[in-house]
């Protein structure tokens, strides 16, 4: 059997094995092993085996990924997503849907600080959406914009996803996070455009309120300031070229600590599980990339992404249609895979052909990055909808869906400007980096 051929029936094997709900990493590291067993032998793929998860453990970029976690479990613990909130409330009043466009704010703000779009949502939902309940909002409208403004969390720097992807195609983490800045305040603005026009023109409820003064808006903006601290001490040092990303986490990560307790808003039981935590969802994650690497590595000694650019060559296939095939098969893997196990499943395929067609690494990982956030989304699996929904278990998943549906035209329209103006993405990671 040729190598691409195995290829294909390891590729085949791994979608087999996460239909039968084995565990992401199990599988990808299942189907890598024996892979590579089959392209040499069994002492190469035990030796492969051994070697990768000392290497990652080691790897320096990947040290960024528990302290960002750490400072988003702080974070919330201290209430600064509280504070976020009241005062995009404030700032909001008097505008119809401006609760929605509340909670979108809040949560991109959020998530620049902690990172993870499940943690925003999470976080979320239980100040945004009782709030949005006593103010006379649909359920439909309020969730719709809770499980929207989460996924900005994977779009900002300090992005948990374009960390791994960076570690896995060998990008550099700042200019990842560089890349996603404007495409993420593109995003929150359409999201708010979104929650503007169904307020306006559709059938959910969205009540406007009462205006505030403008000085209470202006005093208003005094209440976060913990996040400003935050962000500009870790994200705007990276920008800054003050710290690299992992001393930026390293910062982020004590500032929290040290702002919860000065503003007696956290309590040492409090740090003690947000380590806890940090701990374990780090160690789930870097399993994943573990498997993800002996995946990739499979890929590459079966030559399947040259199979790919051959076949994409020999059809003459344009740049764009290329990616517009790339951006449906995301589409429809979102339905039933997570966030990370696509990007680490697909990535090692799809970067070589796309960067074959002479488009930048950078760019590709914004784009991806997008597509991700409409499957954590979109019906039926999208998980932030399912965070949603466990936080508020009187909400039925058909309202949900419906509040949704209106928010996924955003990232659609992304995609298009980004495919049109490339630059969106990659001005300032020049601007920065050269």
């Amino acid at each position: 059997m040729s190598p691409p051929l195995v290829g294909l029936c390891g590729v085949a094997a791994l979608f087999v094995l996460l239909l039968l709900r084995l565990p992401v990493w199990l599988a990808l590291a299942l189907v890598g092993f024996l892979g590579n067993a089959a392209l040499s032998n069994f002492n190469s793929a035990f030796a492969t085996l051994g070697q990768t998860p000392f290497d990652l453990a080691s790897l320096y970029t990947l040290s960024v990924v528990p302290l960002f976690i750490l400072t988003g479990g702080v974070a919330s613990s201290s209430g600064l997503s509280a504070d976020l909130f009241k005062a995009a409330r404030v700032m909001m009043s008097g505008l119809r849907g401006g609760l929605a466009v509340a909670t979108i704010g809040a949560s991109a703000c959020f998530g620049a600080v902690c990172g993870s779009s499940i943690a925003t949502a999470a976080t979320m939902t239980p100040i945004s959406l009782r709030e949005m309940r006593e103010a006379g909002y649909s359920d439909s409208i309020a969730t719709g914009a809770i499980a929207a403004g989460g996924t900005l969390g994977i779009l900002f720097p300090p992005s948990i996803i374009l960390v791994i992807y960076g570690a896995i195609a060998q990008q550099s983490i700042p200019k990842l996070f560089a890349a996603g800045l404007i495409p993420g305040l593109l995003l929150t603005l359409l999201y708010i455009v979104v929650a503007i026009l169904v307020a306006a023109y559709g059938n959910a409820a969205a009540p406007a309120g009462e205006a505030a003064a403008w000085r209470d808006r202006i005093a208003a903006l005094r209440g976060p300031w913990q996040f400003l601290t935050l962000f500009v001490v870790s994200i705007g040092g990276i920008y800054a070229g003050v710290f690299s990303p992992t001393e930026a986490a390293s910062a982020g990560a004590l500032g929290a600590v040290l702002l919860g307790l000065l503003g007696r808003q956290l309590y040492w039981s409090q740090i003690r599980k947000s380590i806890e935590a940090a701990v374990v969802t780090s160690c789930m994650l870097f399993l994943i990339v573990i498997g993800a690497n002996l995946f990739a590595y499979f890929v590459v000694q079966t030559q399947l992404p040259d199979l790919l650019v051959h076949a994409a060559r020999s059809l003459a296939l344009s740049g764009p249609a290329v990616m517009l095939m790339i951006v449906a098969a995301y589409i429809v893997m979102g339905c039933f895979l997570e966030a990370i196990g696509m990007i680490l499943i697909t990535v090692p395929v799809f970067l070589p052909l796309v960067t074959s067609y002479g488009y930048d690494g950078a760019w590709f990982a914004i784009i991806v990055v997008i597509v991700v956030e409409l499957g954590l989304i979109h019906p039926p699996v999208g998980m932030n909808l399912f965070v949603v929904q466990a936080q508020a278990p009187d909400l039925k998943t058909t309202t949900i869906y419906w509040g949704i549906v209106p928010f996924l035209a955003a990232p659609f329209v992304l995609i298009a400007l980004l495919m049109l103006f490339p630059s969106l993405a990659l001005w300032l990671p020049r601007l920065l980096y050269g």
